[in-house]
């Protein structure tokens, strides 16, 4: 089963063909065994900075790569998703034109919902031609010839520093485009971080960790705390580092596709869990994170959650934990905790 992009892709199979190819921020279809179809002797590069995605569509006859950067090499076709963050789209835009040439071939695919349409506006000051090569299936794929280079491409720059202030702690958060709650605090969080309190813990996971928020602010309050971080997102991997150490910090990072594939036991949890795959909401995330949390957590060791009022989790948590309280619940967002 192929995704309404890649749809839109394989009916313009000769948009298709080169030597060298990269493809950005592909799905979990069979888009890049169809394209080695296509290409059997072609070299194909699939970057994405999804754990959960490089995973699920590993392919291998084809390189694959995670990571917060686009590799830099150079490539005659470069196939992109356009993504349903603005900011990161601009982000990659500028990234492929640091590691294209005269010969590069750019297509932009996407969901007309997702912001593509916007891309030939985004790319005409820096490209010598662009037209649309497709529209179907509520999709649009447009190419771009003659790139202009980029050459002092360098991802910090696109970072964005803030302050925030929450329960007598002042933090200066970092934060880059594509993760979670870019550029400010989250509501959900901020409710979590003014309510929970820990009792001296050892070890802290913050799971789901975006920019760093939650380790940043317990590491905080609790200086010989153990903090370890995990996310699916190679740049949210990259903007909590760039967080704890601007707030004089470390912790134990883990690139990872939930919180099973860790190893590590915690006295404590805390996350502000996602429920959304790309533009869909998506309840398994978290399901299997609760479901797997009881067994990453020490004797008597504790959960902590924030999630939208109107998810579906208390039933999960009294499923697993046997029983959990709510700590707080403002019809927007509502704290949980269960202790093993």
């Amino acid at each position: 089963m192929l995704s309404l992009p890649s749809q839109v892709l394989v009916r313009n199979e000769d948009f298709l063909i080169a030597e060298n190819i990269l493809v950005i921020n592909y799905g979990t279809d069979n888009f890049i065994s169809e394209l080695k179809q296509l290409n059997p002797s072609s070299n194909i590069t699939a970057f994405t900075s999804n754990a959960a995605i490089a995973k699920q569509n590993h392919c291998d006859s084809v390189n694959s790569i995670i990571d917060a950067q686009l590799p830099s090499s150079c490539f005659d076709l470069i196939i992109f998703y356009y993504p349903k963050a603005k900011p990161e789209a601009i982000m990659l835009m500028d990234n492929i034109r640091a590691i294209s040439n005269e010969q590069t071939r750019l297509l932009i695919v996407g969901e007309n919902k997702g912001g593509v349409r916007s891309a030939p506006k985004q790319m005409k000051p820096v490209c010598a031609h662009g037209r649309k090569v497709d529209s179907a299936r509520h999709c649009s794929l447009f190419q771009f010839v003659g790139l202009v280079p980029n050459p002092n491409f360098v991802l910090s720059d696109y970072a964005k520093e803030f302050n925030i202030s929450v329960n007598n702690q002042e933090l200066t958060l970092i934060t880059l485009p594509g993760v979670f709650s870019h550029g400010e605090l989250d509501k959900g969080t901020e409710l979590l971080l003014n309510t929970v309190t820990l009792d001296n813990p050892r070890s802290l996971l913050d799971f789901a960790c975006g920019c760093g928020v939650i380790a940043t602010f317990f590491g905080k309050v609790h200086p010989n705390i153990e903090l370890s971080c995990s996310d699916v997102s190679a740049l949210a991997i990259a903007a909590t580092k760039l967080t704890l150490a601007k707030n004089g910090l470390s912790a134990n990072c883990y690139l990872t596709d939930g919180i099973g594939e860790i190893t590590a036991q915690f006295d404590q949890i805390v996350s502000n869990p996602p429920f959304h795959t790309g533009l869909d909401t998506d309840y398994s995330i978290s399901h299997a994170f609760i479901e797997n949390a009881k067994s990453r957590l020490n004797k008597q060791g504790q959960l902590a959650i924030v999630a939208n009022a109107f998810l579906p989790y208390p039933n999960i948590l009294d499923n697993t934990f046997g029983s959990f309280k709510t700590e707080a619940n403002n019809k927007s967002f509502a704290i949980y905790t269960a202790a093993k």
